[in-house]
């Protein structure tokens, strides 16, 4: 199967679907319908029926719905979480080693194999390796992601500096906009823009009052 096949917002749907599924007591509910994932999820239940169906191997039976298994093991293939896929960090400070320090990667995947920083030392138990080193290790280590948790005055010199070493996926944490060649995808996390949201909302809810 190939991610061509589903949208971009379907492909950011199904992690929810996997976290809500693995949920279930199995031993309870062996089969789900897309309209119960659908009414739980507050989603449209054609739009759940269609993703679900793309990813799992085995057809839906009917009046009662997917296997559940079936599901959890289609969305873990699809997604490749059943093959860890290796990183590299840059940018060493507090989210940096918090990300690091994060068990929850192995089910998703992700295995954080290097961080890079401007000084080289060791942090609970954890290598830093200087930045001047990340083309030689990125090599070595045949690693094609990066993450970049550096202030956002320094991302775009990083992104730069991964593009250049063979990085071909980009996970930014910096707040601010990264330019890369059209074949590198870079996901952006900005947390500035969702405190924002929470802001706002909390601000009409309060003047509502």
């Amino acid at each position: 199967m190939s991610s061509k096949n589903l949208s971009r917002q379907a492909l950011k749907r199904l992690p929810i679907y996997m976290s809500y599924l693995k949920s279930i007591d199995l031993a309870e509910t062996e089969y789900i319908s897309s309209a119960t994932v659908a009414n739980d999820l507050d989603l449209n239940d054609v739009q759940v029926r269609k993703d679900l169906a793309a990813v799992c191997k085995s057809a839906g039976i009917p009046k009662k719905g997917f296997a559940v298994r079936d599901l959890i093991n289609g969305i873990s293939d699809f997604l490749g979480y059943r093959n860890s896929n290796d990183a590299i960090l840059i940018g060493a400070g507090n989210l940096g080693m918090a990300l690091m320090s994060y068990r929850g990667f192995d089910n998703y995947g992700i295995n954080i194999v290097a961080a890079f920083d401007n000084r080289e030392e060791v942090v609970d138990n954890k290598r830093i390796f200087p930045l001047s080193s990340i083309g030689k290790k990125c090599a070595e280590l045949n690693v094609k992601i990066g993450i970049i948790t550096v202030p956002n005055t320094a991302a775009q010199e990083v992104c730069d500096l991964l593009v250049k070493s063979g990085i071909k996926a980009i996970w930014n944490f910096a707040p601010t906009h990264l330019k890369a060649p059209e074949d590198i995808l870079v996901q952006n996390e900005n947390m500035a823009s969702s405190l924002a949201l929470l802001s706002h909302h909390l601000r009409e809810k309060m003047a509502g009052e």
